[in-house]
């Protein structure tokens, strides 16, 4: 069947506009015949980079007998957690109350009126220790909706109830000195020592962290070991792509060298911005190789035609997770010669055990600097030409605001500090799509695909993160046009976003945006930075470029942003780095 997800924009929800199951998109619609039928809402959440999406798309979604299961007894709705962070910030922070866990597919159970009461992420076709089928899920919830519905909405009431009470505003707490400090020694006590980075598997890229240890060191002169032991573990391991430059997502081991494959754009915007500050500071050549290779796969891999940057590049090609990128010895030698093929081997660590699936390998540089330059640069276009012939993982197009805005910044940071004046128009051009595409009746809209705005409100992190980065391309270019059109952006995100009685404070939704069953606030900054953090650096940014008549205004906002940070980066600093950075810029 065709269900009412073909008129979407999200590829995300394109890729289930023919499964068997009647899906909805979000919305009144949906929600309005729930509470006719009297049925709970199936509300399935998640992206199209995603791994275990497709595996339970393709185990349950796919499936007539699954399918007639949902049809029959919920109303489906299925929604892109990129198009809409808002939705997946409020169901998530229920996943997580009720399971301790979070993650992609996210599987909520809701009240017609949209109150949750019972969640979780991926449910297989088959039972497993501590996890039902997700059908016996269906039949369970369906019969415990027909014989007790009063009992699940108390339950959901409650739920609600207690989110909303731990969303409230943090209170305010001073970022000094000695708080940067006393953050620096907690990350230290986290940190890797044998691999970088922090914790243990799967590991992700501590991008804001290691940044702020940076800014850190450049301020007080601190010990650098830790961020350049990192820097280099990431870019020689698995995590990035050694042939066509751009990081993965995360690394599935505490080593760095199997990745989880898809590539996201807000991943490479910072980690582009990272290594530009950082070969700034440390001069290392590897580092420059990085801002190059990665400046060169925003450029070509994820560029549209509109000037705007793609979202993501998939996990999978054709269902198989990493096949475009791994290697075995004799794949090398078959295009490179047995002779360069057993060189290349060595130097990118692929092994006839491999260190992958099917004794294949993810490529890996022992050292940072290949000895023989020349034979290292030919191999590695031989192999990447060759790799090109290979299937090729699908590409989520849409444009979104925030992620483009991170782009843009790196792109304007990175050519003015490698003197790449084309990084510096690839960034304007995609500015110019955005303000000209996104901004409609004076407010940002969230998404766009093939040059088409979506109807997507943008949340507070699209207009803090597009001015953080229209702020860098104008101290880039001198334009007085993108500081205006930040300007624009941040006295509409003080106007709609603050939580009136708590300065400082900020809500995730305008004020004037769709009604959920609770209105998210979220200050953590976790793979990227929060709406709140990007907020307060773009507050402190335009207050040194902005004319007299605002500068001190939007120090004395910045100031009160910072002040709601105190706690979050005390006990948290790995979720507080862009905060922390903000704290050591001002």
């Amino acid at each position: 069947m065709s269900n009412r997800l073909k008129a979407a924009t999200s590829p995300y929800l394109l890729q289930h506009a023919e499964n068997p199951v009647d899906w909805w998109p979000w919305g009144e619609e949906a929600l309005a015949e729930a509470k006719r039928r009297n049925v709970p809402i199936l509300l399935s959440v998640g992206y199209a980079a995603c791994h275990w999406c497709h595996v339970m798309a393709h185990e349950s979604f796919e499936d007539e007998a699954t399918a007639t299961l949902m049809n029959a007894n919920f109303v489906n709705i299925k929604v892109d957690r990129e198009e809409r962070p808002d939705i997946d910030s409020v169901y998530m922070a229920a996943t997580q109350a009720m399971t301790g866990q979070g993650g992609w597919p996210m599987t909520c159970f809701l009240t017609p009126e949209g109150e949750p009461f019972h969640c979780g992420t991926y449910y297989p076709p088959s039972p497993r220790p501590g996890m039902p089928s997700f059908s016996q899920l269906l039949v369970a919830v369906a019969e415990a909706w027909g014989e007790r519905p009063e009992e699940l909405r108390s339950g959901a009431r409650q739920i609600i109830a207690h989110l909303t009470e731990k969303s409230g505003p943090l209170p305010e707490s001073v970022v000094d000195g000695a708080a940067l400090e006393s953050a620096v020694a907690a990350l230290y006590k986290e940190y890797d020592v044998e691999s970088g980075g922090f914790g243990g598997a799967p590991k992700f890229p501590p991008t804001m962290a290691v940044n702020f240890l940076l800014r850190h060191h450049e301020r007080t002169g601190s010990d650098l070991a830790s961020v350049e032991h990192t820097a280099e573990a990431m870019a020689l391991g698995g995590l990035n792509d050694q042939l066509a430059g751009g990081f993965a997502r995360y690394s599935v081991d505490a080593r760095w060298e199997v990745p989880h494959f898809e590539k996201m754009l807000y991943d490479n915007g910072l980690l582009l911005r990272f290594y530009a500050q950082f070969h700034g500071v440390t001069g290392h050549e590897y580092a420059r190789r990085t801002v190059e290779e990665t400046a060169e796969f925003l450029l070509r891999d994820l560029g549209t035609a509109e000037g705007g940057f793609a979202a993501s590049l998939d996990a999978d090609t054709d269902g198989v997770e990493g096949l475009t990128y791994v290697w075995t010895p004799a794949q090398l030698a078959e295009v490179l010669g047995e002779e360069d093929g057993a060189w290349a081997a060595e130097l990118f660590q692929v092994t006839e055990r491999g260190n992958f699936e099917h004794g294949s390998s993810t490529l890996r540089l022992r050292e940072p600097h290949p000895e023989d330059e020349m034979r290292y640069e030919r191999v590695r276009r031989a192999l990447l030409t060759a790799r090109n012939g290979r299937p090729q993982p699908a590409r989520d197009d849409k444009v979104i605001a925030a992620w483009n805005g991170l782009a843009i910044g790196a792109l304007a940071k990175a050519g003015s500090r490698l003197d790449r004046p084309q990084w510096i128009d690839a960034a304007a051009r995609a500015a110019a799509f955005l303000m000209e595409t996104h901004f409609v009746d004076r407010r940002l809209r969230r998404t766009s695909r093939d040059g088409v705005v979506g109807t997507t409100a943008g949340v507070l992190e699209d207009y803090s993160c597009l001015a953080e980065g229209l702020l860098e391309l104008h101290q880039a270019t001198g334009e007085p046009r993108w500081l205006a059109d930040a300007i624009t952006l941040l006295d509409l995100a003080l106007a709609h976003f603050g939580v009136p009685e708590s300065p400082g404070a900020y809500y995730d939704t305008a004020d004037d945006a769709e009604v959920l069953v609770q209105r998210p606030s979220d200050p953590t900054d976790n793979a990227s930075p929060s709406g709140a953090s990007a907020l307060a650096n773009a507050l402190l940014t335009a207050s040194v470029l902005a004319g007299h008549d605002q500068v001190g205004r939007y120090r004395e906002a910045a100031e009160q942003a910072l002040a709601r940070a105190g706690r979050l980066a005390a006990h948290a600093p790995r979720f507080a780095g862009h905060w922390l950075t903000v704290a050591e810029a001002a």
